[in-house]
């Protein structure tokens, strides 16, 4: 017991605390749940003495600090990585932004039609522009394309037929650990692998489909690729079989190119949703957030009667969108059609994205030697280096686009302090270590965080600065 009574109360740490930029609530549970686990620890046998008061608020003031570093705010991504899940994957555009700022801080039409004043669809214009965008007869927008493709099994599937055909080459992971295989078991289906990993043909589809059989899914293999001694059929084949057969063909885009990606640089070409309607397929899926570059979400487009038939389903409104993420996809795909034709490039201009791909090695350069001079003096080896970006977001995994890297080596401490240094500063600035040296790829760096990338190097590199 005596070791318990030299617990501080909590109105003590929190007076000796002060300001911690956390609202009072926050800091109060924090700080209540680690004096509980002291006390808990005094409690057990042979427990006579404690941290002190100034050990105490120490380890409360670093909890404190790792939760508030654990609130959603911005960060500078040097890491050469456009579509970077872990920092919230594509970065919207200025359009999306005012178009975010003008909904959000007003009552919207939301389910009100205008023109009569009753109750209205939900986001009617971006269906109809998606539909427009993707060249198909409709289309419609759930939470994220994970959510597009387990409302296309759990529809298909709610009847007799169960079985799902897909290609064992096709049964990839995606982000976060999910399998496609789990989906397809979470949705209720049954799956019915066909071929081998590198080998599957027509036939094998074409021997798998029974009247058990609920639909033929496809996936895009856009966060891995095979070379070598691989053989599948083409999306015509499949299609024509699906419509001889009467089942749905499927396909799982991924990456949601709406432009010629081999014209936007040092890429290959990607798979975009008219393109692959056109040649059989019913319905596609794939994300909002990838190349699109607007916010997460999963798009789904294809047939008239089967979209209807998504939007029926009772599981739809579980997965349905807030009214700003549909303000923020619809400014996205407006930017799309504004520009000259969909099929160009020149949307580019309005989507980051697509600008930072297309950015020149040149401009590059040019920043960067701007800011070696800015750090002249600075405690540290500064260069200019060459990168390798990647679009990253399970896309185009063979594609990587030449860029420009500052290389910094400081004289005192270890690189990885130097880097824990600049994440925990303010903006959090995140790069990766290589050849000896800490790197920021300036193809994923704004031109207007330049000045701030300059001020946050200066921060970490005064020696002494924790």
């Amino acid at each position: 017991m005596n070791a318990l009574r030299s617990i501080p109360a909590v109105e003590k740490v929190l007076q000796a605390l002060g300001g911690v930029g956390l609202p009072r609530p926050v800091v109060v549970a924090a700080v209540r749940r680690e004096l509980a686990a002291l006390r808990k620890g005094g409690r057990r046998p042979g427990a006579t003495r404690l941290p002190s008061f100034d050990d105490v608020l120490g380890q409360i003031r670093s909890v404190l600090d790792t939760l508030s570093r654990s609130r959603l705010q911005p960060v500078i991504n040097g890491t050469g990585i456009l579509v970077h899940t872990n920092l919230g994957r594509a970065p919207l555009g200025p359009v999306v932004v005012e178009a975010l700022q003008r909904v959000a801080a007003s009552y919207t039409n939301l389910e009100l039609d205008l023109t009569t004043g009753e109750r209205g669809g939900r986001a009617s214009y971006l269906e109809h522009a998606l539909a427009v965008l993707c060249g198909s007869e409709a289309a419609t927008v759930v939470n994220n394309c994970a959510a597009a493709l387990v409302l296309i099994l759990r529809h298909f599937t709610a009847g007799e037929r169960k079985e799902v055909v897909i290609s064992r080459g096709e049964l990839v992971q995606i982000g976060g650990g999910f399998r496609i295989p789990e989906i397809l078991e979470a949705s209720g289906a049954r799956l019915r692998e066909v071929g081998t990993t590198n080998q599957t043909t027509l036939a094998d589809y074409a021997r798998a489909i029974h009247p058990a059989t609920a639909l033929i899914l496809k996936v895009h293999r856009s966060n891995f690729f095979m070379g070598g001694f691989v053989t599948s059929p083409s999306t015509e084949e499949l299609g024509a079989l699906a419509s001889k057969q009467r089942v749905p063909l499927v396909e799982d885009l991924g990456s949601g190119a709406v432009v010629p990606t081999e014209k936007l640089g040092n890429l290959e070409h990607e798979p975009m949703p008219a393109e692959v309607l056109k040649r059989g397929v019913n319905l596609v899926c794939f994300s909002g957030d990838k190349l699109l570059g607007g916010p997460q979400a999963g798009i789904i487009a294809g047939k008239a009667r089967l979209v209807t038939a998504l939007k029926r389903n009772p599981f739809f409104r579980a997965l349905r969108c807030d009214k700003l993420i549909l303000a923020a996809l619809q400014a996205t795909v407006d930017a799309h059609l504004s520009a000259a034709a969909p099929s160009s490039a020149s949307s580019s201009s309005a989507v980051p994205v697509l600008s930072m791909l297309q950015a020149p090695d040149a401009t590059l350069r040019a920043r960067a030697e701007r800011i070696v001079a800015a750090l002249a003096g600075m405690p540290a080896q500064v260069n200019v280096g060459e990168g390798s970006a990647q679009l990253g977001g399970g896309t185009l995994p063979r594609s990587v686009v030449p860029s420009v890297t500052l290389d910094l080596l400081p004289q005192e401490g270890t690189l990885a302090g130097f880097a824990a240094r600049l994440r925990v500063g303010n903006p959090p600035v995140i790069g990766y270590l290589g050849g000896g040296r800490f790197k920021l790829d300036l193809r994923t760096v704004f031109p207007d965080q330049d000045a701030e990338v300059v001020r946050a190097l200066q921060t970490a590199l005064v020696p002494g600065k924790p």
